[in-house]
């Protein structure tokens, strides 16, 4: 690891949980990846290479992946950008971030994981040139989604791209996972781009991902502002 990405990525042991956040936070990371796999019927991979797609990342970019979970979409980031790209992932669960980074030393990849929160994340004004969040702004209540997404959007640099992904409604069959895909909860494909615009963001592309009900929403924050 290089001495730049020694300094931003910070031991579990050390690093101090974030603040409170009136968001739902997840703290056990293999019932997590569990879940994700069941969700994803084991195509977790093929999902994860489609956002990136959809996302437009490319070699060299900085990425950011808000509520990260156990890094596998940021450490899936990092190889599409390079060595010349950095990649970090915020999250408010210590003990997801602890996972991440073993992830990522096994990868043998250089991501930087910070204990934040979606109110305030811990990154300066126009550092990333692409923002993620992905099937997270469903565990957020109405008023915090806005806030998150405005967040995301004083992140991302002039002209950066900011990506949502989540849960567009209830899968209404039968059978285990989709019991757990409706105590999931959603956002709707048109929440999502209301929470884009009032945030200041312009829409550029949006739609179905490919996956279940997943929706998605593509955005860049203007040049002028």
């Amino acid at each position: 690891m290089s001495a730049s990405g020694a300094q931003h990525m910070t031991s579990t042991k050390n690093r101090k949980p974030a603040s409170a956040t009136s968001g739902i936070v997840l703290h056990s990371p293999a019932f997590y990846d569990f879940i994700v796999w069941l969700l994803m019927r084991g195509k977790e991979r093929e999902f994860r290479e489609r956002v990136l797609n959809l996302a437009l990342v490319a070699a060299g970019e900085s990425v950011l992946d808000v509520g990260c979970g156990t890094g596998t979409l940021a450490i899936a980031a990092k190889r599409w950008v390079g060595a010349a790209g950095k990649v970090y992932g915020v999250d408010a669960s210590p003990e997801m971030l602890a996972r991440a980074e073993k992830k990522a030393k096994k990868a043998g990849v250089e991501v930087a994981f910070s204990n934040g929160i979606v109110e305030q994340m811990p990154f300066p004004d126009a550092q990333f040139d692409v923002v993620l969040s992905t099937v997270m702004l469903h565990h957020l209540p109405l008023k915090l989604r806005s806030q998150c997404v405005r967040e995301m959007r004083r992140v991302a640099k002039p002209g950066g791209r900011v990506l949502v992904v989540d849960f567009g409604g209830s899968d209404q069959s039968d059978g285990l996972i989709s019991r757990i895909h409706r105590g999931h909860g959603h956002v709707t494909l048109q929440d999502l781009t209301a929470l884009m615009i009032d945030a200041g963001l312009t829409v550029v592309d949006s739609g179905a991902v490919g996956f279940r009900n997943m929706n998605f929403v593509l955005a860049e924050r203007p040049c002028s502002a």
